[in-house]
């Protein structure tokens, strides 16, 4: 059976370039066969946040969602030195669907988003996904073009490669445990 990596766009903001992030890396998904990929927006599932009602409708159709991944790639944007808001209760929303699945991280961010990423490594321990050591950091200096247009540079390319073989290298042990 064929691994499966979602890869998760964090931000629900109006004007988000998670969309291009998350797009430019399932382009760059297209020569590596070893696993399947695919987009998972928090965005669509419409959260509501923890404890504020008793209707799990989406909350269901989320784990039932993040059920069919091995593994994810995290879409990260930093906001005030943290992970998005939306992210974080997306993360909450689910317990059993994240335990023993594989994480990578592209993260993006004034400082590369590195912040961020630092802290979703401590919530994705906490919920039992490993997370692999090569990241990417995208710069709004130097990848987007007026802080807005997502322009990246080839730098990234072998390192998504990494990416890529880590998470899904992974996912193929944690399955193992599932």
């Amino acid at each position: 059976m064929a691994i499966k990596i979602g890869i998760v766009l964090g931000s629900t903001r109006e004007g988000r370039v998670s969309e291009s992030v998350g797009n430019w890396v399932l382009e760059k998904t297209n020569d590596f066969k070893e696993a399947q990929f695919e987009i998972v927006d928090i965005k669509e599932f419409n959260l509501p946040f923890v404890g504020t009602t008793s209707d799990n409708t989406n909350v269901e159709k989320w784990n039932d969602a993040l059920s069919k991944y091995d593994g994810f790639i995290f879409i990260v944007s930093e906001y005030n030195h943290s992970i998005s808001g939306a992210l974080k209760n997306a993360l909450d929303s689910a317990r059993d669907n994240w335990a023993n699945k594989s994480a990578g991280i592209v993260s993006y961010g004034s400082a590369g988003g590195a912040r961020a990423a630092e802290h979703l490594r401590g919530i994705l321990s906490e919920l039992q996904i490993g997370s692999v050591r090569t990241h990417i950091l995208l710069s709004l200096f130097d990848d987007f073009e007026q802080f807005s247009i997502f322009k990246p540079r080839n730098i990234h390319d072998q390192n998504l490669n990494n990416l890529f073989s880590q998470v899904t290298d992974w996912a193929k042990a944690f399955k193992t445990l599932r």
